[in-house]
């Protein structure tokens, strides 16, 4: 699979969106949810800011709420890609992955354009630890298969050990393009 090169070497994440973003995590493996969330021990979520030069910068964390994967040709599309590109796991490959609600991601994107902001990046964690990659801290071949060709960085939440989140960022989920991540 070919993957463009990246324009920028580095994301800056401050504090307060990583921690929204841990946070987010924490909340959905206790299956602490919001109104509207889906029931899954899944967190997935939209980056919004800026690039300038060599840096992203993530001005805004959108969690996302409604997973699509379930739905439709959205269950086609993705159990194909599953069948395709995923490892075997202690989750079954139909209770894996997300899509993001069409209109969600359409009004979330709106609200970024409103506020000056693009959609620079997605995040997602990995919880179960595997033989061969027990941090979880990296993408996956299938990972990579979704994000190529997006233009979009995405940032890896291993909780295998939700007291200590381990986030990296990898453009187009490459795992040879990883980008520096800073505060």
């Amino acid at each position: 699979m070919t993957t463009t090169r990246c324009a920028y070497t580095t994301v800056l994440l401050p504090e307060p969106c990583r921690a929204a973003i841990v946070e987010h995590c924490r909340r959905k493996l206790a299956l602490e949810l919001h109104r509207g969330e889906a029931a899954e021990r899944k967190a997935y979520g939209l980056l919004a800011g800026t690039v300038d030069g060599g840096i992203a910068e993530v001005a805004h964390v959108e969690p996302l709420r409604k997973n699509a994967r379930g739905h439709g040709h959205f269950k086609r599309l993705m159990d194909a890609a599953m069948n395709a590109h995923a490892v075997a796991s202690e989750t079954p490959l139909h209770r894996r992955g997300w899509v993001a609600d069409p209109r969600e991601l359409f009004d979330a994107l709106r609200a970024f354009q409103a506020r000056g902001w693009q959609l620079i990046g997605t995040y997602h964690m990995h919880r179960v630890a595997w033989k061969h990659d027990p941090l979880r801290d990296t993408p996956t071949r299938l990972d990579h298969h979704l994000a190529a060709g997006s233009g979009l960085f995405v940032c890896i939440v291993s909780m295998v050990d939700p007291t200590h989140p381990r986030l990296r960022v990898f453009y187009e989920a490459d795992p040879g393009q990883e980008l520096s991540l800073r505060s």
